[in-house]
């Protein structure tokens, strides 16, 4: 049985991410430090979920600590990684930027070197469309210069890339960054924006709706997410055999693959699509843009279906019609 060790199993894309390697006839190994920078009761619900497979087992560590990674890698020898474990928010880390650099940073490199000393196959390492920053080209692609980021959140994800580039080079370990395009789904985070909409317009409360609503996100459901990382699990890089438009390195087996629609929705229609799930309308207050935000992205997906065959595809309004009927069940409303 194939093993793959999972960081952050107990966050939002974690679990989805445990659950279809679990489906799939993987060997999991979790890690997770369980903070509270959300209702810790979710991650609770989602790791308890987990270890009701006998092929799940976790850790509840922070990644930073020395030694707990390395530890882990001796023990149970992963095949694959899948580096999700982060400080997530880009408004958080304008208040809260020595917990980014402890997790996002201190926590790569304690994975960097656990896996410089037991190699896996493939490490995949989770990255952000926020690296992207102030570009103004659209679509976003991998090939673009990322020297602009606007938040300390997405300082620290380029940050991992760079780490990461220098030990695929130095140690020859193949190495996938994938970008996320701002993913969305049930049981999720309560700070994303489909959650707090989502719970103000049950709730009958205001809606905070900034740079007056000029804004576009291109939306990536969880499951197609999921989908992608484990299609991209197979697809080890190789200097030696780039494929089409791929933005594999030079030097070292090493690549970067954007994972998102390819489609941009406009923040007003997002909160339509949830104001219909919902069946009521949204109480909208209106705010400049705040710091650190920019006021569109959009994956360029051509490389992840020239690799995988596939790219997300799950329309807004069905996927937020998943997420508002989970909201509705678990939280009783």
């Amino acid at each position: 049985m194939k093993t793959a060790l999972v960081t952050g199993a107990s966050g939002f894309v974690g679990y989805f991410t445990a659950r279809a390697l679990l489906d799939t006839g993987w060997r999991v190994i979790g890690i997770d430090s369980m903070s509270d920078y959300y209702d810790v009761t979710l991650k609770e619900r989602r790791q308890a979920m987990l270890l009701d497979h006998p092929a799940y087992q976790v850790v509840n560590d922070k990644i930073e600590t020395p030694g707990t990674l390395l530890t882990l890698f001796e023990q149970h020898r992963p095949d694959i990684v899948i580096h999700l474990a982060a400080q997530a928010g880009v408004r958080h880390s304008i208040q809260m930027p020595r917990a980014y650099v402890e997790a996002n940073l201190i926590g790569t490199f304690e994975l960097l070197e656990a896996a410089r000393t037991f190699p896996p196959k493939h490490l995949l390492l989770a990255s952000s469309s926020s690296v992207y920053g102030a570009n103004t080209k659209l679509p976003y692609a991998e090939g673009d210069k990322v020297d602009t980021q606007m938040s300390f959140y997405a300082a620290t994800k380029k940050a991992t890339e760079n780490l990461a580039h220098s030990y695929a080079h130095l140690y020859k370990l193949p190495t996938t960054m994938y970008r996320f395009f701002t993913v969305y789904g049930p049981w999720g985070r309560p700070d994303m924006a489909h959650f707090k909409f989502t719970r103000a317009i049950l709730n009958g409360d205001p809606i905070d709706i900034y740079n007056h609503g000029d804004m576009k996100r291109d939306f990536t459901y969880v499951d197609d997410l999921v989908a992608s990382l484990l299609a991209l699990a197979d697809k080890v890089p190789d200097p030696e055999h780039p494929v089409a438009g791929d933005s594999i390195s030079p030097v070292a087996p090493f690549r970067v693959v954007n994972i998102g629609n390819d489609s941009p929705v406009n923040l007003l229609d997002f909160i339509k699509a949830i104001e219909t799930a919902c069946g009521r309308e949204a109480i909208k207050t209106y705010h400049p843009m705040q710091p650190g935000d920019v006021p569109a992205t959009w994956a360029d997906a051509t490389l992840l279906k020239t690799l995988t065959g596939q790219r997300p595809v799950t329309p807004i309004a069905t996927g937020i019609q998943h997420f508002v009927d989970w909201y509705r069940a678990y939280y009783n409303v």
